[in-house]
């Protein structure tokens, strides 16, 4: 269990329908994430989940590996990619915006 400091920021962001299914597929590459694949395995898109600087970065590097992955995404006009990358995006963008 990580121990929180004072200085640690819970954001809370909804993540749901087509992102949270295509995000689903990914949490097997979060086998270092200090139980983040499990909550996300668990979640089901009814109420914000709260994630700490170091699950945004997990969430970020993961999802920008699965849509640089010609396997995963052949099609990058996919309906599926283009889910993902919103997630990816909005992530990023929350992240910016509380930690840098």
């Amino acid at each position: 269990m990580i121990k929180l400091g004072k200085r640690d920021i819970k954001i809370n962001i909804l993540i749901t329908d087509k992102e949270l299914d295509e995000l689903k597929k990914h949490t097997w590459s979060m086998a270092e994430s200090f139980g983040l694949d499990d909550r996300i395995e668990k979640y089901q898109g009814k109420r914000p989940i709260g994630l700490y600087q170091w699950d945004f970065e997990c969430l970020i590097d993961v999802l920008f590996v699965a849509l640089d992955d010609p396997n995963e995404y052949p099609l990058k006009s996919s309906p599926e990619y283009h889910a993902l990358n919103n997630l990816y995006i909005r992530l990023k963008n929350e992240y910016r915006k509380t930690y840098d």
